[in-house]
């Protein structure tokens, strides 16, 4: 998130902007994130949630490129579409007047037969499935490699980013009905002066909200994911979309090898310092590549190369993301909580940050 508003901001001549990250660049939930862009398969059809999908969307289309071009690195992404494998006949109702709304705003939504899911995706088990629904729009993209490309784009546009530099403190000035003003952020070893401040931490939320004593909470939600390796790609060669099943993603990355997960996992109402110590439970990965194996059973043929996890942040009291000025601060704007959605409303929210900044 804080690299997709830093770049966006250095597309803006006349702003000088400087970046903390109290790690390197692409950590933290991005680096458990399987990067799955749901909008027009999303049930969010009106407001803001749809509003912020579909603004990422159109920026998604030339975002990649125009930062593969500015900085020669190539970004992993599956742009073949999405398919949801619907279980339960009483939820085709909801499908089809979907359907019937994308259509209405120029999108496609298709809704397949479970013969026609079995044509299209013959690796892929029917078994109680009573329809497919595939958006042709919607698309996956590695999360590390877009965010290490939107620094190096931030970076050539010349935004100064210091990693592994936690801010430790703030100087603020001013307070009562106008609201106070932040004047400079502090790291070990320098104060930085600044006209305006973006919290875009994550997990990191809390701390820095309640140095500016205005805390905002943000908790943890645990998240693992898997990464097989098969001897062929599955299915069709030429079409390999990223598969749904019930919440289980199958993430094609070419060469046989494939993502799967993610659990959902919220810890006990600990601090979250422990909730960082806390190892997940093998249990519940083994139970999303059981989940995955039901509806493609060549997975369990697979190997499993690597296995991940992390922490996504949580808004407490609050619909995601938390895309609003701090309160009692005239020039402090919040940026996060994106929950399980980083990825996916990453543009329209560095565009949305930036439109505020440059309008104010």
């Amino acid at each position: 998130m804080g690299a997709a508003i830093a770049y966006e901001l250095s597309l803006c001549p006349e702003v000088q902007l400087t970046v903390f990250d109290r790690s390197a660049s692409g950590q933290g939930s991005t680096a458990a994130a399987l990067g799955v862009a749901m909008a027009v398969i999303s049930h969010k059809v009106k407001g803001r949630n749809w509003r912020l999908r579909e603004q990422s969307l159109h920026r998604y289309q030339t975002l990649l490129p125009e930062l593969e071009a500015l900085t020669g690195q190539t970004i992993q992404r599956n742009t073949q579409g999405i398919l949801s494998l619907c279980f339960e006949a009483e939820e085709l109702p909801r499908w089809r007047s979907l359907q019937e709304i994308r259509h209405g705003q120029g999108y496609r939504l298709e809704l397949w037969e479970p013969e026609q899911v079995r044509d299209r995706c013959p690796h892929l088990s029917t078994d109680g499935v009573v329809a497919g629904v595939f958006s042709p729009q919607d698309f996956q993209v590695n999360p590390t490699e877009l965010t290490q490309a939107l620094v190096a784009g931030a970076v050539a546009n010349g935004v100064e980013f210091h990693f592994e530099q936690p801010v430790v403190g703030f100087e603020t000035e001013g307070s009562g009905g106008e609201g106070a003003v932040c004047t400079a952020v502090h790291i070990a070893t320098q104060t930085i002066v600044a006209d305006a401040i973006v919290l875009s931490a994550g997990l990191g939320t809390l701390p820095l909200t309640q140095s500016l004593a205005q805390p905002t909470a943000v908790g943890p939600v645990l998240g693992q994911a898997l990464r097989l390796h098969l001897n062929s790609p599955l299915g069709k060669p030429d079409f390999q979309p990223v598969v749904n099943g019930h919440d289980i993603h199958l993430v094609p990355l070419g060469g046989g090898d494939y993502w799967v997960g993610a659990t959902v996992e919220f810890p006990p109402e600990v601090s979250l310092e422990a909730a960082l110590a806390m190892q997940p439970e093998a249990e519940r990965l083994e139970e999303v590549r059981a989940g995955a194996i039901a509806y493609c059973p060549a997975l369990s043929t697979g190997t499993i190369t690597q296995r991940w996890f992390g922490l996504r942040p949580r808004p407490q009291g609050q619909a995601a993301p938390v895309i609003q000025p701090l309160a009692g601060y005239r020039n402090v704007w919040l940026a996060t909580g994106h929950y399980r959605n980083g990825v996916l409303l990453a543009p329209a929210t560095a565009l949305a940050v930036r439109d505020r900044l440059m309008g104010d």
